[in-house]
C-alpha cells in the first residue's frame, strides 16, 4: 500500500517539475537542491516550501487522528431533491412565502422585491422558476405565483427613471410624481434597473472596493463592457493585492454596528447578492445540507459552538467566543509569537491527546495546570478544536462557497464574494473567525522572527479550516493537492482583508433603509385606515400627537438633538456643519465634567442613529454628520456604550 508521505513526494516531485502550483508564474525561479529558501519572501505568491507546510499540516492531521484512535460519526452532505436546494435558498433569503401555503400572505415580500436590483430580481426569479416546476411535477396543490408576476408591481412605468450620471450609493431628489407620501425624504437607489452602467465621475480605483454599486451589477457592468478585462485563471494574479475602503462621509459600517432586526434583513440581502453575483460570472452556487447527527452535549472538544457558548455563558456571561478557544490563543500569546515555526511546528502527538483528557476533566473546574501545555502543544490543541467542531467552522452550507472563491475570474471579485459570505456565516462561527484571523495576523507580524509569512500561515491553516474530517476522503487524494493552493489563497485573503470582509456593503445598508422606508408607509397608512373604520376620533388625535416628532418644533433648521444618558451632559443642541463628525460631538459631549456621574472614556462611547429609516446603527468617527441627517432626517441621536 502506497504510504501518504510517499503522496506527497511523488506528488510534490511532479508539481515542481511542471510548476503547477507556483500561484505567481512571473516570479517562478526554481531553488537550487539543498539551499536554504528565504520564508520572508514575497507575499504576492506561494512558494514551493509553503505547499510543502500545506502537506506537512495534513500529515500530522492524519497522524493525530490515528493516534486518537477514536471513531467519529461521518457527517453525511445530503444530496438534495431536484427542487430542494431552490426552496431552501428561498427560505433562508426571507422569500418562503411566495409558494407554498403561505402565498396569499406576501405584502412583506413585496416590499422586500421593491429594494432589489436588476441581477438580484434575475436571481431570485431563476430560484422561484425552479421550485414552480418542481411543485408542479410533483402536483402539490399550493398557490404557484407566475415567475414573471412576482416583480410586476415593482415595474412602474409612472416611476422615474433615476439619472445615471448622480452618485449610485443614495439620491435625495425631493421630488418624483407619485403620490404626496413619496413627496419627502431621501431616495436610495441601489443598481436597480435603470442603472446598467456605473457613473462615470465616480472616483474608484482598480484597488478600491466599490461598496456603493452592487457586486453583481459591477460584475455585470464589467462582463458587458468591452473594455472590461477580466484575469482568468485563480484570480488574476499578476493583479495588486492592497485594496482598500474608500471614506464614506455617511460612516462605515461594520457587522456588529447594527440591531439585530436590520442584521436580520442584511443577512438576506447578502445571499441574494452573492447568488446573483455568481450568476454572473457563470459560477455554481449551492448550499449544502447536511444529515443531523447526534453531537456531545458537553465538553470541550467535538462540541457544537452553540452549546459551548451556552455552557460559558453560565461561567461568563455575554462572552461571545468559547473560553477554551480565548485561552489557548492567549496562553500561545504568554510566551512570544518570535517563536519560530510557531503554528507549523506540531506538538508531540501523544501528549496532545493527554492533555486533551486532562483538559475534557478539568478545565472548567479550574484545576488544569497550564504550565505543563508547552507553546507548539497550546498552538496544536488551538487547531485540534477547530478541526473537531462537529460542523466545520465556515460551516457546512457555505463551505464549498468558501472553496469556490478562487474560481471566480478577478482577486475583487474574490474578495467581494469573501465579504457576503462572512455575513452569511452564524453570528458565534463568525465571531470565532474573526478572533482567529486577528490572532493569526498578529503571529504574522512577528515574521522576521518566527519565520511564518503570510503564505506559511495560510498553508498551515488552511487544511484545517478547510478539509473536513467529514466532508473530505479519509485518505489523502490528487484533488486536495489540486485545491491545496486555492484554499491557502482563500485563507490568505480573509487573513490579508479581515477589516474589508467585516464591513457591510453601503449598498445593503441602503437596501435595509429603503425597505424599512416602505414598510414604514404601509403601516401609517394601515393605521390611518383602521382609524377611520372605528371612527375613535380621540384615539385618532393622541396616536396623530405621539407621531409628531418633537425635535421638528423644538430644535431649528440644521441643528440635531443629542441624547447621552449615561454621561454628565444628558442632552445637547449641535449645530450641524460641513465638517462635523461624530466623534467631535462624543468629545464635546466628554468635556463636560462632573463628579455625579461615572466618568465614561472616549474608547467606551459610541454616537448612535436610531430610528428612522434604520434599526439601530453604531456610527463610525469619521461620519460626517450632515451627510447622515440628509440621508436620515427622522432619526435620534443618542451617545451610550457599544453592548458587547
Amino acid at each position: 500500500m502506497v504510504t501518504v508521505v510517499t503522496k506527497l513526494v511523488h506528488y510534490l516531485h511532479l508539481s515542481r517539475r511542471s510548476g503547477q502550483y507556483t500561484m505567481n508564474h512571473d516570479n517562478s525561479k526554481k531553488t537550487p537542491d539543498g539551499a536554504s529558501f528565504d520564508r520572508s519572501g514575497s507575499q504576492d505568491s506561494l512558494d514551493e516550501l509553503s505547499l510543502d507546510d500545506y502537506f506537512k499540516e495534513i500529515e500530522n492531521i492524519h497522524e493525530t487522528r490515528r493516534n486518537n484512535h477514536e471513531e467519529r460519526e461521518a457527517l453525511v452532505v445530503k444530496e438534495p431533491d431536484e427542487g430542494e436546494l431552490e426552496e431552501e435558498w428561498l427560505k433562508e433569503a426571507g422569500l418562503s412565502n411566495l409558494f407554498g401555503e403561505s402565498t396569499g400572505d406576501s405584502q412583506e415580500s413585496m416590499v422586500f422585491l421593491s429594494t432589489l436590483t436588476r441581477t438580484q430580481k434575475a436571481a431570485v426569479e431563476k430560484r422561484v422558476e425552479t421550485v414552480t416546476q418542481t411543485l408542479r411535477k410533483k402536483n402539490k396543490h399550493h398557490q404557484i405565483p407566475d415567475v414573471r408576476d412576482i416583480f410586476r408591481l415593482q415595474s412602474d412605468p409612472k416611476e422615474k427613471v433615476c439619472d445615471e450620471n448622480e452618485p449610485s450609493a443614495v439620491r435625495t431628489t425631493e421630488s418624483r410624481s407619485g403620490t404626496q407620501d413619496e413627496t419627502k425624504g431621501p431616495k436610495f437607489s441601489v443598481g436597480t434597473n435603470e442603472q446598467k452602467t456605473p457613473p462615470q465621475d465616480m472616483p474608484f480605483s482598480e484597488t478600491d472596493l466599490n461598496l456603493e454599486i452592487p457586486f453583481a451589477e459591477q460584475a455585470a457592468n464589467t462582463k458587458d463592457s468591452s473594455v472590461g478585462k477580466m484575469c482568468k485563471g485563480g484570480g488574476g494574479d499578476t493583479l495588486p493585492l492592497n485594496f482598500r475602503l474608500p471614506k464614506d462621509k455617511t460612516g462605515t459600517t461594520k457587522i456588529g454596528d447594527l440591531a439585530p432586526q436590520d442584521m436580520k434583513k442584511v443577512c438576506s440581502l447578502a445571499l441574494i447578492e452573492l447568488t446573483a453575483l455568481y450568476d454572473v460570472l457563470g459560477t455554481e452556487f449551492k448550499q449544502q445540507k447536511a444529515a443531523k447527527i447526534k453531537t456531545k452535549d458537553s465538553g470541550l472538544f467535538g462540541v457544537p459552538l452553540s452549546v459551548l457558548l451556552e455552557q460559558d455563558q453560565k461561567k461568563v456571561p455575554g462572552t461571545k467566543i468559547p473560553l477554551i478557544f480565548q485561552k489557548l490563543i492567549s496562553q500561545i500569546e504568554e510566551a512570544t509569537l518570535e517563536t519560530e515555526g510557531l503554528l507549523r511546528i506540531p506538538g508531540v502527538a501523544t501528549r496532545i491527546k493527554t492533555l486533551c483528557q486532562e483538559l475534557e476533566a478539568k478545565f472548567y473546574e479550574g484545576t488544569f495546570n497550564w504550565e505543563n501545555v508547552k507553546q507548539h502543544d497550546a498552538a496544536s490543541l488551538l487547531k485540534l478544536f477547530i478541526r473537531e467542531l462537529p460542523q466545520p467552522l465556515l460551516t457546512v452550507e457555505y463551505l464549498k462557497a468558501f472553496q469556490d472563491v478562487q474560481n471566480l475570474p478577478t482577486k475583487k471579485q474574490q474578495l467581494q464574494a469573501l465579504n457576503l459570505l462572512v455575513i452569511l456565516l452564524p453570528e458565534a462561527n463568525r465571531d470565532t473567525l474573526k478572533v482567529l484571523l486577528e490572532f493569526l495576523q498578529r503571529v504574522i507580524d512577528h515574521r522576521d522572527k518566527n519565520k511564518m509569512t503570510l503564505n506559511n500561515v495560510a498553508m498551515v491553516m488552511a487544511p484545517n479550516l478547510f478539509t473536513f474530517h467529514g466532508l473530505g476522503s479519509k485518505t489523502i487524494e490528487q484533488s486536495e493537492f489540486v485545491m491545496a493552493a486555492g484554499t491557502a489563497n482563500v485563507m490568505r485573503f480573509m487573513i490579508q482583508h479581515q477589516k474589508l470582509l467585516w464591513t457591510i456593503p453601503k449598498f445593503l445598508v441602503n437596501q435595509v433603509r429603503k425597505q424599512n422606508t416602505e414598510s414604514q408607509k404601509k403601516e401609517k397608512k394601515d393605521k390611518a385606515m383602521k382609524k377611520l373604520l372605528k371612527k375613535m376620533a380621540y384615539d385618532r388625535e393622541k396616536h396623530e400627537k405621539q407621531d409628531k416628532v418633537p425635535n421638528d418644533a423644538d430644535v431649528p433648521q440644521g441643528v440635531i438633538r443629542v441624547q447621552a444618558p449615561h454621561l454628565s451632559k444628558v442632552s445637547m443642541a449641535i449645530q450641524l456643519t460641513e465638517e462635523l463628525k461624530a466623534s467631535d460631538i462624543v468629545a464635546r459631549f466628554l468635556s463636560q465634567k462632573s463628579g455625579n456621574v461615572q466618568t465614561l472614556k472616549k474608547e467606551e462611547v459610541f454616537l448612535y442613529e436610531i430610528g428612522g429609516n434604520i434599526g439601530e446603527r453604531c456610527l463610525d468617527d469619521d461620519t460626517y454628520m450632515k451627510d447622515l441627517y440628509q440621508l436620515n432626517p427622522n432619526a435620534e441621536w443618542v451617545i451610550k456604550p457599544k453592548q458587547s
